[in-house]
């Protein structure tokens, strides 16, 4: 079942993604959804992101050739970072250049996980039973900032910089999904979440153990290799561009680059 969050006519609602149409739902995905009458045209309705988290929770470095590209060694328990909830924002949503250090921006494709009920310490045999489903984030990111600052708080929290959707999946294998990055139609990243180092049971057991993860939590999973700020030459993103990440079974995540305002 793929949940979106929506707008259309004035409102804002759950539902449910059908081929082209969108099934209304009173209630939310975490005490339950009930199906309204009709259907709504998707290309009509505004997407949202598809959950208002109440933390942002980050994997740095989890896949093996983003960490070669960075030149650095695998970590050996998952690297935790957040980003702040103020810089989420939905599909189409345009992801905006900070007027300072504004030709440093990257983008980074990652499935994210999204927490359905309220966890602390358990096992990674139980992990589904907690984890409504699987979305897609673009972990935009300020490389100047990030690497001046040497953590990674501020270079990954401004405004826009969370772009989150198009709907959460709640039937699939997180472990075994294609994810790519598009820039223009240019292939910039190209991998398969089996490439991570610690799988998405073992990120939520982990991070259950030392934070109570609440329902609505978004969990980004890390990113594969391919970044901007690691290509020769660098590659860094620009006015009136247009960033896609897709994941396999979910679907396409697509944003406008504009410059500040």
């Amino acid at each position: 079942m793929k949940i979106v969050r929506f707008v259309s006519g004035g409102r804002m609602q759950y539902g449910v993604l059908e081929s082209d149409h969108i099934v209304p739902c009173t209630g939310d995905p975490f005490v339950g959804l009930k199906r309204e009458d009709g259907e709504i045209d998707a290309h009509t309705a505004r997407l949202l992101p598809p959950v208002s988290p109440p933390n942002i929770i980050c994997l740095g470095l989890n896949y093996k050739k983003h960490a070669d590209e960075a030149g650095v060694k695998y970590p050996s328990e998952p690297l935790i970072f957040f980003k702040t909830t103020t810089s989420l924002c939905g599909p189409g949503d345009p992801i905006v250049l900070p007027k300072a250090y504004g030709d440093s921006i990257d983008y980074e494709s990652e499935m994210a996980i999204v927490i359905g009920k309220q966890a602390k310490d358990i096992e990674e045999a139980s992990v589904p039973e907690f984890v409504l489903g699987y979305t897609i984030a673009n972990d935009v990111s300020n490389r100047a900032v990030q690497f001046k600052d040497g953590q990674w708080a501020r270079g990954k929290s401004y405004d826009t910089f969370c772009p989150l959707g198009p709907c959460i999946e709640t039937d699939i294998d997180p472990d075994h999904l294609a994810i790519e990055c598009r820039v223009d139609g240019n292939v910039m990243q190209s991998s398969n979440t089996s490439n991570m180092i610690f799988s998405s049971r073992r990120i939520v057991a982990f991070l259950s153990t030392c934070m109570t993860l609440l329902p609505g939590s978004v969990i980004l999973t890390g990113t594969p290799e391919g970044v901007g700020y690691a290509r020769v030459p660098k590659f860094f993103l620009e006015a009136g561009q247009r960033v896609e990440c897709t994941v396999e079974g979910i679907g396409t995540l697509a944003n406008p680059v504009v410059g500040p305002v």
